[in-house]
Parts: C-alpha cells; structure tokens; sequence
C-alpha cells in the first residue's frame, strides 16, 4: 500500500513538473517527454527514495539527470554524423548506391554476433553502446558497477573476435 501512496504523491507533483521541464526544454512535446520519462524513473526507482525526505527535490533531481543524459546521448550521436560542404572520396564511398548489398551483409554478421552473446554480456553492452552511464546500467540489471564494466568489457572483446575480418575495412571503433 506504501507504493501507491508514493506513486500518488509522484503523480500529484506532475504540475510542477512540468513547469520545471519548460525550463529545460522550452518545447511542450519534449516537456511532456521529460516530464513522463521522470515520472516513469521515479516509479521504478521507488525503493531509492527516502521517506520524509523532499519529494519535490528527488523528483527535480532525476528530471535534471534525465535531461542531461538525453542531451548527452544526442550529442554522441550527432556527434558521428560528420557534414562537409566538400566530400572525399572516401566519405562517398560509404553512401553509395553500390555499397547497400555490402553492408547489408555487414549489419547481417553484426546483428548474428551480438544474437551469439549470452545475455548477462548483450544486456549490458546494447545499454552502453545506446547511450546509458555504467550506473545507469547498474540500477537497471540490478548488478555492480564493477560487473557492469567488466561485462561490457568482455563483450567487447568477444564481438571484436567474431568480427575480425571486418578489422581493416570498416571502423568499428564502437567496440
């Protein structure tokens, strides 16, 4: 009965959420986004919050995190995608119309090598490679942070394994 109170009490702060989130975002959709992705953090993170503690504050506090987590997570990927007004050669050739069977057939081994992960290494890896922080990942399997770190390690090195006769043709610097 504890947590539907305290699920109440999250939900009954969505208001001040969301004027909060404004600030962030100046955007209504991505307020509503962060507003329902710190409710929903919340929620499954109960167990993490104090009781009479100031509810309004850990709520505050997880929608900054979760703002500055997106955020970073969209640099990183924006960060990949490179523009030039003058492209080489060597940009095109990853873009051409003759190369679409190629990587087809890459993404094919990639996605057969990730599938050959047992899951305690997948989980934790796909979570990385999404963007996720080592604590983040921690919190949601559960796990240490050391385990958490290790795994992602021996993934790593078990995927660059089975792709290795890509080494020098691709960058697959993500591993």
């Amino acid at each position: 009965m504890e947590n539907m109170t305290l699920n109440n009490e999250i939900c009954n702060h969505r208001a001040c959420l969301e004027a909060f989130a404004m600030k962030f975002t100046n955007d209504l959709e991505d307020t509503n986004d962060l507003v329902q992705d710190t409710i929903i953090k919340a929620i499954r993170y109960h167990k993490m919050y104090r009781q009479g503690t100031n509810l309004r504050g850990w709520l505050y506090t997880i929608m900054r995190n979760t703002f500055i987590n997106d955020y970073r997570r969209r640099s990183k990927r924006n960060a990949l995608i490179q523009t030039s007004e003058d492209l080489s050669s060597f940009q095109l050739l990853g873009s051409a119309q003759s190369n679409q069977g190629e990587n087809k057939f890459v993404m094919e081994d990639i996605n057969k090598a990730l599938d050959k992960l047992q899951p305690e290494y997948s989980r934790p890896f796909l979570r990385y490679f999404e963007g996720y922080k080592y604590h983040e990942i921690a919190g949601e399997l559960n796990i240490p942070i050391g385990t958490v770190k290790t795994r992602i390690h021996i993934a790593r090195q078990i995927l660059k394994e089975q792709l290795k006769m890509y080494r020098g043709s691709y960058k697959l610097s993500a591993l």
